[in-house]
């Protein structure tokens, strides 16, 4: 049995960042994943879809000079995966990991005792001692309870994301930053796509006018998008031409031929081995998702599982930020500040609290918004729709969130998160110089108007 002071299973972006972390701070490490080292960030979730993306707008600006073809090539290129290959090549993060210092295993993890994980591959079977156990399994699409879904060749986020072919029309089940993304690829590319989304709008746990910019955009780009609708069954081939039927709850139906998955994602903790830790993995929360990262002593649960949220950089600062408390540094998580970004064109992105959060939680905020279009940038790109808008607390007269739908919000969103991560007061975020006319200077005129209500209250 080989002992080292980590094993990590899962080799995701979490998983990642907490073996390079534990070799940085001189700790040994075993890290386990049953199929790529790398996760499913670069393989079939962040990097191709954003690949795909930028090919989608330079196919919407020039059809004659960018198809599907290329665009095909260069997700390829930017997974790492051969022209002539099902499936990508995650040889240059094992060999990261292995340069780095780690033990790299390839194999289904499994914790057999306290401090004990085997790792089976083939007819091979390692046992693995740990002080700490790191948890990095990461998610996978879930597929929803839906009458005749099984009998349907359903796409997920794997498929959306590495194929070489268009279908001929496709359904997106969900509506959040995975199912709105991937809906404007295909668009893009000419093929008639429909959303729906069981909620009254896209994005629900986004600022509702980074939801309405995403709607706008997704609209404009011919994609029908159907809100406060049910999926209630799915009909294999039923419909047009051999495309697949889904039944919705109001009476009607929308058809594709691909049906594409995007409801949420479901986290495989439930033949783990938890219970060697007192933890019953087999009910809906075995923990609560808050991020608190240690849920037992020597355990501890990083990455799309441990919440509160689902980011690739969330997960990599939770990697680096349990070895960092298991090593007995004196640090714990904060999420005040953790940004989201959601590629479509527009970019949605936001940080912190929406103003009706705030309230919620009994502080005094207000909010000051302005349309993306009418700014100087807007103009300059001829945008047609956007905003930008900040939540201000009166007591401790600081932001505490904000929110953007326009081209380059994924970058501009991060001057808030840093003002929102240091305890920025307005009134230095006001007297700040931002170059002019960038998105970023929207920001300056937006906390000179805090500040100024911040003087007259």
């Amino acid at each position: 049995m080989d002992t080292f002071d980590f094993v990590i299973i899962g080799a995701g972006p979490a998983g990642e960042a907490a073996a390079h972390k534990a070799r940085e701070l001189g700790a040994t490490v075993a890290i386990a994943d049953r199929r790529w080292f790398g996760g499913s960030c670069p393989f079939i979730g962040c990097l191709p879809s954003k690949a795909l993306l930028f090919s989608a707008a330079r196919h919407a600006a020039n059809p004659a000079t960018y198809d599907w073809a290329r665009a095909s090539a260069h997700r390829d290129y930017m997974v790492n995966r051969p022209s002539d290959a099902a499936e990508p090549d995650d040889g240059s993060h094992v060999k990261a990991l292995e340069g780095a210092g780690a033990v790299v295993v390839r194999g289904s993890a499994r914790i057999v005792g306290t401090g004990r994980v085997e790792v089976r591959h083939e007819d091979a079977v390692r046992e693995l001692r740990g002080t700490n156990v790191v948890v990095a399994v990461g998610s996978s699409s879930k597929v929803p309870p839906l009458e005749g879904i099984d009998r349907v060749p359903f796409w997920t986020n794997r498929d959306a994301t590495l194929a070489r072919e268009l279908p001929a029309s496709m359904v997106v089940l969900g509506g959040g930053p995975t199912g709105c993304e991937l809906a404007q690829v295909y668009a893009r590319f000419g093929v008639p796509t429909a959303v729906v989304q069981s909620g009254p709008r896209l994005m629900p746990t986004d600022h509702p006018r980074n939801s309405e910019a995403v709607r706008a955009a997704l609209v404009a780009d011919g994609v029908t998008v159907r809100l406060g609708v049910r999926a209630v069954r799915a009909r294999a081939g039923e419909g047009t031409g051999g495309a697949h039927v889904i039944d919705l709850d109001d009476g009607t139906t929308a058809e594709g031929e691909a049906i594409l998955l995007a409801v949420g994602r479901s986290f495989p903790l439930d033949d783990l081995g938890l219970e060697h830790y007192g933890i019953d993995a087999s009910g809906r929360a075995p923990f609560p998702r808050d991020g608190r990262l240690k849920v037992a002593e020597g355990l501890w649960i990083v990455g799309d599982p441990a919440g509160p949220e689902l980011h690739t950089h969330q997960g990599h600062y939770q990697g680096e930020m349990a070895v960092r408390m298991a090593l007995g540094e004196w640090v714990k998580p904060d999420y005040r500040a953790l940004p989201r970004s959601t590629y479509t064109d527009p970019e949605a992105s936001s940080v912190g609290l929406t103003l009706d959060q705030a309230l919620a939680e009994g502080r005094d905020a207000f909010e000051v918004t302005t349309p993306f279009a009418t700014s100087a940038k807007g103009y300059a790109v001829e945008a047609e729709l956007g905003h930008v808008t900040i939540v201000v607390d009166r007591g401790t007269r600081e932001l505490i969130g904000a929110a953007m739908a326009c081209p380059d919000a994924s970058a501009a969103i991060h001057e808030c998160v840093l003002a929102i991560r240091a305890h920025v007061p307005v009134d230095v975020l006001a007297d700040t110089i931002h170059a002019f006319p960038s998105t970023s200077r929207i920001f300056n005129g937006l906390f000179a108007d805090a500040a100024r209500q911040l003087r007259t209250a």
